[in-house]
């Protein structure tokens, strides 16, 4: 199974997302909260990857990382983060994210990294 669960407030970043994803054989789940993600460890199946928006409506997407980061059942569940604001970088690695990618972004790029956290996870 080659699930990704996507998490960002943007809809039409999610409706991208969710289009280039599944075109690519993903399959993809996505929400506009971090509430979701904040939750995984509660889920019966686990995504593969997750990528997770800095910047959310209400919550900070890097202590989200952290709490997954330091979950049991979710630690190593590979978590690229995405932020419009390229100085985001340092600190999404200090929350324990595997990658991060500015926005805008390459979809071939974005593509490549998500292929090669999943086949190394």
């Amino acid at each position: 199974m080659r699930q990704i669960l996507v998490v960002d407030d943007d809809p039409d970043i999610l409706d991208a997302l969710q289009c280039v994803l599944e075109d690519a054989g993903y399959t993809v789940e996505t929400c506009k909260d971090g509430g979701h993600a904040e939750r995984l460890a509660d889920e019966a199946s686990l995504p593969k990857l997750i990528i997770l928006d800095v910047l959310l409506s209400g919550k900070d997407g890097r202590e989200i990382c952290r709490k997954l980061k330091h979950n049991e059942w979710t630690k190593n569940i590979p978590i690229v983060m995405i932020s419009a604001h390229p100085t985001a970088k340092k600190s999404v690695f200090a929350s324990g994210a595997n990658r991060f990618i500015p926005k805008p972004f390459d979809i071939t790029n974005l593509l490549n990294t998500i292929n090669t956290e999943i086949s190394t996870s």
